[in-house]
């Protein structure tokens, strides 16, 4: 981070934090102290896992939200509603479906006030940079999903923003879609054909960061801080099979665990892991198998992230989940990059069905507190029932809205396969009825 703001900043925040209001009528700290400087002639990349409070940062450079505290300006103003010069592109396409290609890209121009020659000049231009020369007429239904996100690509272009932001601009499109996406915005960035000075771009994909940013600020979570800024000293095009660019990759993945090191550290005393503590939802079938391929050859117990990740077709963020739930389930170690099983997770892999599911209900009942409270309660209970708004309340004194529902359908997921406890999906009550 520097200090002193250089004249060709476009954006510079400072110690920014952002609140939102709990449940329980407190604030949940989403953001602090973020410090950020954006220049002229660079791709910034934020990269952390969900919740890390990235897209709330694009929002408030965005002018779609204010800080609670500290400063965002553009230019040197305060921002204050959508700034002059940033444009941003979405991760849903979010077209207008009654409107043709060329309307679309023409929207922001006419509210700018552009007469309608220079319009349908500028759009037309936009359109053609972007490669959907000969679909100006089409409708966003004829359109596959990457012609769609080019078409937002071009909405945001015509404007010729200073500033494009991008929150995971390529998340909603298949594989193959977005890395020739991912190429053609590249290739006309290195060739000075985007009417921009420079992109600032939120993902999950640590090999994307990799592959398009000069500076990459990895964030850690709960609340969303900068962790770590690397620079990404590659010329373009850049070959994912670089050795320095797999370092990269590696680094960074290993930054990413860090946090997550402590827990395996011990049995005991481990930090975040109380009753408050958000589940992402996973599935158990998905557990189940990965801790199978952990155990099986080549890995036999012990995997690198990025090579897994890989393998399996899973983003960063995805991977790093699963891990963390099978670490908080004890099944395996999750650090520096590395999933190792630990011996639970080998007794796991090599146990038939019914055992695998007695095993796991006994570490939920151990090892998540949510689950041993739900379980207790239901125990205690002459009609061994119990609202899951009793639950969820509790949850919420600790979490957003959200969140907690992502951490209720894991209870209920991970319930039902370990036959811990049952949930009625229409009354909304857990019991302690065999699961169907």
């Amino acid at each position: 981070m520097l200090d002193q703001v250089k004249p060709s900043a476009l954006v510079d925040i400072r110690n920014v934090c952002r609140s939102f209001p709990k449940g329980s009528g407190e604030q949940l700290l989403v953001l602090d102290k973020v410090d950020l400087t954006i220049h002229s002639g660079e791709i910034v990349g934020l990269l952390g896992r969900s919740g890390s409070g990235k897209s709330t940062l694009l929002r408030i450079i965005a002018g779609l939200m204010a800080p609670s505290s500290g400063s965002a300006t553009c230019r040197g103003e305060t921002i204050i509603g959508p700034p002059n010069g940033v444009a941003m592109v979405f991760q849903s396409f979010a077209l207008f479906p009654w409107l043709t290609v060329l309307q679309n890209v023409e929207l922001g121009l006419e509210a700018l006030g552009i007469d309608a020659a220079e319009r349908r000049k500028r759009a037309l231009a936009a359109i053609d940079l972007i490669g959907l020369d000969g679909f100006e007429s089409a409708f966003p239904k004829e359109l596959s999903g990457g012609m769609r996100q080019r078409v937002g690509f071009a909405r945001a272009l015509v404007v010729h923003p200073d500033l494009l932001l991008m929150d995971e601009p390529f998340s909603a499109l298949d594989v193959l879609t977005a890395e020739t996406l991912r190429t053609d915005l590249i290739d006309l960035w290195i060739e000075g054909r985007l009417p921009i000075k420079s992109i600032l771009m939120v993902t999950h994909n640590i090999e994307e960061a990799v592959l398009m940013c000069d500076r990459i600020l990895v964030f850690s979570s709960n609340p969303g801080r900068v962790a770590t800024e690397i620079k990404v000293d590659l010329k373009h095009p850049r070959n994912r099979l670089d050795p320095y660019f797999r370092q990269l990759v590696d680094n960074i993945y290993a930054r990413m665990t860090q946090r997550a090191e402590p827990r395996a550290a011990s049995i005991e005393g481990i930090p975040g892991t109380g009753v408050g503590m958000v589940l992402h939802h996973v599935s158990s079938n998905v557990l189940s198998g990965l801790i199978e391929t952990l155990a099986a050859p080549p890995y036999n117990g012990h995997a690198d992230l990025p090579v897994l990740a890989s393998q399996l077709q899973f983003e960063a963020d995805e991977i790093i989940h699963l891990g963390d739930s099978l670490q908080l389930l004890r099944f395996a170690q999750l650090s520096e990059g590395d999933l190792m099983l630990t011996d639970a997770g080998k007794h796991f892999a090599n146990i038939e069905t019914d055992a695998r599911k007695k095993l796991f209900a006994e570490h939920l009942v151990t090892y998540v507190p949510v689950m041993g409270l739900i379980r207790r309660v239901l125990d205690e209970r002459p009609s061994h029932t119990a609202p899951a708004t009793r639950f969820r309340n509790e949850l919420e004194d600790y979490m957003s809205e959200e969140n907690a529902d992502d951490t209720i359908k894991t209870i209920v997921s991970w319930a039902r396969y370990g036959e811990l406890f049952a949930y009625d999906e229409q009354s909304e009550t857990f019991s302690l009825e065999n699961p169907g």
